[in-house]
């Protein structure tokens, strides 16, 4: 009989040999937790399809953040959820809104943590689209870009003179991330970071993000202006448009089915990489984890390490809490 001259078991073996070999792993300063405010204080609304995350007022949204922090996830990025709603969204840069008090309660809270403030205006405008409405020549209902791109630089200021450490445009809008880098650099925060969700599908996989920020587009949908899944070169072209704006970091949503243009865009730019773990991609995880089908922390672990194997240096996920509680980190 033949035996193998290579045995690669053999470095499987024992759990010390594995984690001595092991190429890729996840480090809770990494993830980014996502938190959604809400105006008002001790208000808790629990969103269904994301089990153990709700809609929290800022001094509960704080409380979660201090218990984050202790589990080594010190990275936070904050969406709004409003009260009230209009249709050009102008809920989005009124100093007195939720991320605005948030970012400053979460400073002055965890003054060493991360905070990112999520720069559009579809949890504000009263259509759920992500800008100012107008009627085309040809009688098309559309965003108009340009108009949007003036308010999201409006925003960023607001958010940048909060405090935010990162300003983080969702939106989708072409020249938003030049317009956002001279409005902050023109009003003196030069020092604030942009992350561009540079690469931005038009997936089904953001659905219980609709309930948890209440954003739902009242009529048609964004394909208009988030990618198309099945584009793959177009992500590179978006993303140096950006990264020629003044991006200083950038990022792939959703990630976990698109784990091959994450390691497109890691091949194509040195800049550091984020990838959103979305809100369809952890409630399926749960949905099944409740019926016994899967071992919740193991899928989630292997979740988050095949995003990071991909390429992504960070990884925006509602898993954080999770993950860090089962890893034990501290």
């Amino acid at each position: 009989m033949t035996h193998p001259i290579e045995r690669p078991r053999r470095l499987r073996a024992t759990p010390a040999l594995r984690a001595l070999v092991r190429e890729t792993t996840v480090r809770p300063e990494q993830l980014v937790a996502p938190l959604f405010l809400t105006p008002g204080s001790d208000r808790k609304k629990p969103i269904t399809s994301m089990p153990g995350h709700a809609q929290l007022s800022v001094d509960l949204a704080v409380a979660e953040a201090r218990a984050l922090a202790a589990l080594g996830v010190r990275s936070f990025l904050l969406f709004g959820v409003p009260d009230h709603k209009d249709e050009e969204g102008s809920g989005a840069w009124d100093p007195a809104g939720p991320v605005a008090t948030g970012i400053k309660a979460l400073k002055d809270s965890l003054p060493d943590c991360i905070v990112m403030a999520d720069v559009c205006v579809d949890e504000y405008t009263s259509h759920g689209h992500c800008g100012v409405l107008h009627t085309r020549r040809d009688g098309v209902i559309d965003v108009d870009n340009d108009a949007t791109v003036e308010r999201l630089a409006r925003i960023a200021t607001v958010y940048a003179a909060a405090g935010a450490d990162v300003i983080a445009p969702s939106d989708m809008m072409d020249g938003r991330v030049g317009a956002i880098r001279w409005r902050l650099d023109a009003e003196g925060f030069s020092h604030a970071v942009i992350l561009s969700y540079a690469v931005k599908y038009a997936s089904a996989f953001y659905g219980p993000f609709r309930e948890a920020a209440d954003c739902a587009p009242k009529f048609g949908d964004r394909a208009a202006y988030q990618m198309d899944p099945a584009n793959a070169r177009e992500a590179l072209r978006e993303l140096r448009l950006d990264i020629a704006e003044g991006a200083d970091m950038v990022m792939v949503k959703p990630a976990l089915a698109y784990l091959d243009v994450i390691a497109k865009v890691r091949a194509a730019t040195e800049l550091p990489l984020a990838a959103y773990n979305v809100s369809g991609e952890y409630a399926m995880l749960h949905a099944a984890a409740q019926n016994g089908w899967i071992d919740l922390h193991r899928t989630v672990k292997e979740v988050l390490t095949s995003i990071v194997r991909a390429g992504a240096d960070i990884v925006i996920t509602y898993h954080a809490r999770d993950v860090a509680e089962a890893l034990g980190w501290r």
